[in-house]
């Protein structure tokens, strides 16, 4: 039976996705006493293809970008569901790091990452409240315009 949690997500109208392998020597969650750090995730949608791919402030508007950190944040969640097997185990957000597809001269990144922070927000009311950094970067594998990772408090 679905958690509170999941119900939630039911009625935004949001499918947690099979969570992604990674594809290099790392591992996608770790888990150390009641912390559990998420590798960074993409924007891929549930059927594996990428939100936005490309730069901000170049091809990939601030309401794309939003679009694909809102999806990094629906993987992370996935990736804490595989870790954890219940979405009402998270305590809180303690903290989202996004890394922007950026243009030289683009500044919104924080703007960017509303999309990440909001759906938390959404989901896990006052637990989804978070620190959080933006950084822009030059490159992400795959040209996706968004990447995020995350850390929890979890019971």
């Amino acid at each position: 039976m679905a958690g509170e949690i999941e119900r939630r997500l039911a009625s935004l109208g949001v499918t947690l996705p099979t969570p992604i392998t990674p594809v290099a020597n790392y591992v996608p969650f770790v888990r150390t006493g009641n912390i559990l750090t998420v590798s960074g995730q993409v924007c891929f949608d549930g059927n594996g293809k990428l939100v936005a791919k490309g730069k901000l402030g170049a091809n990939v508007s601030i309401e794309e970008g939003q679009a694909a950190a809102r999806a990094c944040a629906i993987n992370l969640l996935a990736q804490v569901k595989a870790a954890l097997g219940d979405l009402d185990r998270v305590v809180r957000v303690i903290r989202l790091g996004g890394f922007i597809n950026s243009a030289p001269d683009f500044t919104e990144g924080p703007k960017v990452m509303n999309g990440a922070s909001d759906l938390m927000v959404e989901v896990l009311g006052d637990k989804g409240r978070h620190a959080r950094s933006t950084v822009g970067v030059a490159a992400l594998p795959g040209d996706c315009a968004v990447e995020v990772e995350g850390q929890f408090e979890v019971a």
